[in-house]
């Protein structure tokens, strides 16, 4: 299970100065101390910033304009501007996932209604290639299934079942990945079956209820984030993990609660059906090896 975001605080005398949110933004997105983050000079773009395209640029990282960010989404964590209601000064909050929420504000100025983003960045690599995450090892433990939840459409109720019918390249029968009938396409690699631990929904209080996760499957004692890129048992049924299931706004619509920060890395697998069968609560979750 990997750790939660490590959001970096600033001082109270610090939260109305837009340089200090930037760079207690990136410091949150890179996992760096607050001292190590450069800021940019007042009232300087910080895309445009020397100071800090060339501190990047030592990490082979580098900044780049969104376009449209009021609409834009992004799977990871990008900066935002935001104009507070009010004419006060413009601040910086971390947002993350598609659809993109709000996951870190150092200010506290989304807290208030009436805010707006004006613009945003990605922190993104200058090479790609180099700066591919290397894979985590593989689960050294087995799991096993503690819950199996269904829901027919997108805002239905998460409905539990004892066992159910896993159906090859399309995902649990009568699910709406299945039906096609859910908040994002189906069929497409990744979307057949989500998963997540036990363990990430007992740390919080209350524990996350199937009807604030939606993921189908909950599983117990084994690490679901070096699943992807693997194939997996989940009982007779085989499974591919595809990638991570990171928290987004439609999630932390759902709990009605502020868990999209808590939940990053920690959201989960998406997976694909690779064989059907019969997925049932006990089912034993192990990873292919060889």
């Amino acid at each position: 299970m990997q750790g939660r975001m490590k959001e970096v605080s600033l001082e109270s005398t610090e939260c109305e100065q837009p340089e200090a949110t930037f760079a207690a933004c990136v410091a949150t997105v890179l996992e760096l101390p607050l001292a190590a983050v450069p800021r940019p000079g007042a009232g300087h773009d910080p895309a445009a910033d020397w100071k800090i395209s060339r501190w990047l640029g030592g990490m082979g990282l580098g900044l780049v304009p969104v376009a449209d960010a009021p609409s834009f989404s992004w799977a990871g964590p990008w900066l935002a501007q935001v104009k507070p209601s009010g004419g006060k000064a413009c601040r910086w909050v971390v947002m993350y996932g598609v659809p993109s929420g709000v996951a870190w504000d150092p200010s506290a100025v989304t807290a208030a209604e009436g805010w707006a983003v004006t613009s945003g960045l990605v922190i993104a690599p200058g090479d790609v290639a180099l700066a591919r995450p290397r894979r985590p090892p593989l689960p050294a433990t087995t799991g096993f299934v503690e819950g199996i939840w269904i829901a027919e459409k997108a805002g239905s109720p998460a409905r539990q079942r004892r066992s159910v019918t896993a159906l090859a390249d399309r995902g649990l029968d009568g699910d709406r990945h299945v039906t096609g009938t859910g908040t994002f396409p189906s069929g497409l690699p990744g979307s057949a079956l989500t998963l997540i631990e036990a363990e990430v929904c007992e740390s919080f209080d209350p524990p996350l209820t199937a009807d604030e996760h939606r993921r189908n499957v909950v599983t117990r004692g084994i690490g679901l984030n070096a699943l992807v890129g693997h194939d997996f048992m989940v009982g007779p049924v085989r499974c591919r993990g595809m990638r991570l299931c990171e928290p987004c706004r439609v999630v932390a619509g759902y709990a009605g609660r502020p868990i999209l920060r808590a939940l990053v890395h920690r959201g989960g697998l998406r997976a694909d059906v690779v064989t059907g069968g019969t997925i049932s609560i006990g089912d034993q979750v192990s990873v292919i090896t060889g």
